[in-house]
C-alpha cells in the first residue's frame, strides 16, 4: 500500500505510485485538508487489508505517526520517502518546531524498514539517524515539449527570437522572514543588467507572486515575465522557451541535501543550470552547470554573481553548455531504472524480514505484489 502525505492530487502522490508501479501497489487516497480523518481511515484500511508493507511519500506527521502506530500495534512495516531534511527545514519556522521535527525525523528513520531518499545525501542522513536500509530515487521528467513549443510560447510572451531567457518553474510561496520567493534571485539579478537582449521568466503561482511583480518594477512584461501557473502538461513547453534554468539552493542543511523535482525536468529539456555551490553542483556537473557563490539565493553575493553571469553570457558559451547537457549520462533520472531498483528494494526488505528471526512479523515476501 502507498500514499503521499501531501495529498492524492499532489505531484508527490504521482511520484510514489510511479516509483512502485512494478509492484502494483494498492493506493490509499490521503486528504491533506482532512489529516486526522485520513489518519483514521489509513489505520482502518491497513488493519482490514493487511498489506505486506506501507510506503509513505513525504514526512507529514499525520501519516508518519499513524505508520509508527501501525508498526507497533499491527507489526506491519513501513518505508518512507522524502526530499528534504525535516529538522533543518522546519527550523526555518522556529527553533522549537525544528527541534521537534528533528526528533520526529530520527524516530521515523530508526523505526522504518527502509528509506527512499530523493538524493544520496538524504540517504546518508537517514542511515546516520538509524535507518538500516536505504536507496536513492532522484525523480524523473513528466513529459516532453510539443512540436514548435519554443516558438509558440516565446511568441505568446513577447520574447524576441534572439533574446536569452533564464527561467524557473515552481511554487511561488513567500518566505517573509527572509524576504524570498523562488525566482526573486532572477528578478533582482536582471534589474542590475544593462543589456536588453536578456530576460527572465518565472512560471508559477503562490503567495510570493505579488512580491515578484513588485521587484520587477518597470521591467515587468519586458525583461521580467511572470505568466503565472500553467497546467502541468504544459510545463515542458515553457521549459523549451528557456535558454538556461535557475535552480536556487542555499548552501546549508536544507538546500545542500536537495536536488528538487525540477532537476530532472531541466536536464530533460536540455537546459544548462545555474545554481549555488551545493553538492549537486559538483556531483552532477558534466560541463552543464554554472556555480555562483553566496550562502543563499537571497544573499547579495549570489544575486550579484548571477547578475554578472547574465550580463556576460554569450550565445556561444550557452551553446557549449547545452551540448554538454545532451552528452551527459541520463541513468540517474531514468524512470524505468528507478522503478526496477525500488521494486528490488521493497522485495529484498520483505524477503529479509520473512527469513529473519528478529523480524517483527508481517506476511511473506510474495505479498509484496499488493
Amino acid at each position: 500500500m502507498c500514499f503521499a502525505t501531501q495529498g492524492h492530487s499532489h505531484i508527490e502522490d504521482e511520484r510514489i505510485r510511479g516509483l512502485l508501479e512494478l509492484l502494483e501497489p494498492e493506493h490509499f487516497s490521503f486528504d491533506r485538508e482532512r489529516k486526522l480523518r485520513s489518519a483514521i481511515r489509513l489505520l482502518k484500511a491497513v488493519r482490514a487489508r493487511r498489506p505486506a508493507v506501507v510506503v509513505m511519500e513525504g514526512t507529514g506527521t499525520a501519516g508518519g505517526i499513524t505508520l509508527l502506530a501501525i508498526d507497533a500495534l499491527l507489526g506491519i512495516p513501513f518505508i518512507f520517502s522524502s526530499g528534504d531534511a525535516v529538522g533543518p527545514y522546519l527550523r526555518l519556522r522556529s527553533r522549537l518546531v525544528g527541534a521537534l521535527g528533528g526528533a520526529y525525523e530520527r524516530l521515523l528513520c530508526r523505526r522504518c524498514a527502509g528509506y527512499i531518499g530523493w538524493t544520496p545525501y538524504l540517504v546518508g542522513r537517514a542511515m546516520t539517524f538509524g535507518s538500516q536500509r536505504a536507496m536513492t530515487a532522484a525523480g524523473w521528467t513528466r513529459g516532453q515539449a510539443s512540436a514548435g513549443a519554443r516558438e509558440r510560447v516565446r511568441a505568446s510572451l513577447g520574447i524576441a527570437p534572439d533574446t536569452l531567457v533564464a527561467g524557473l518553474v515552481g511554487s511561488l510561496h513567500m518566505a517573509r522572514r527572509i524576504d524570498y520567493v523562488y525566482g526573486a534571485e532572477l528578478v533582482r539579478a536582471i534589474r542590475g543588467v544593462q543589456r536588453r537582449d536578456v530576460a527572465v521568466c518565472v512560471v508559477g503561482d503562490g503567495s510570493g507572486l505579488p512580491r515578484l511583480k513588485e521587484l520587477a518594477g518597470d521591467d515587468l512584461g519586458s525583461r521580467v515575465l511572470l505568466p503565472g501557473r500553467v497546467p502541468p502538461a504544459e510545463v515542458p513547453d515553457y521549459l523549451a522557451a528557456f535558454d538556461l534554468a535557475s535552480l536556487p539552493q542555499s548552501v546549508d542543511r536544507v538546500g545542500s541535501f536537495r536536488y528538487t523535482t525540477k532537476m530532472s525536468e531541466y536536464l530533460a529539456a536540455e537546459l544548462p543550470i545555474v545554481t549555488g555551490e551545493t553538492p549537486l553542483a559538483y556531483d552532477l556537473d558534466e560541463g552543464c552547470i554554472w556555480r555562483v557563490p553566496g550562502p543563499s539565493p537571497w544573499s547579495p553575493t549570489y544575486v550579484d554573481a548571477l547578475s554578472g553571469l547574465l550580463a556576460s553570457l554569450s550565445a556561444a558559451e550557452l551553446a557549449g553548455r547545452r551540448e554538454a547537457v545532451r552528452r551527459r549520462r541520463v541513468e540517474l533520472f531514468d524512470k524505468s531504472v528507478q522503478q526496477q531498483r525500488a521494486a528490488a528494494f521493497v522485495r529484498d526488505i520483505l524477503a529479509n524480514r520473512s527469513s529473519s528471526p528478529a523480524g517483527r512479523g508481517g506476511p511473506p515476501a510474495a505479498a509484496a505484489r499488493r
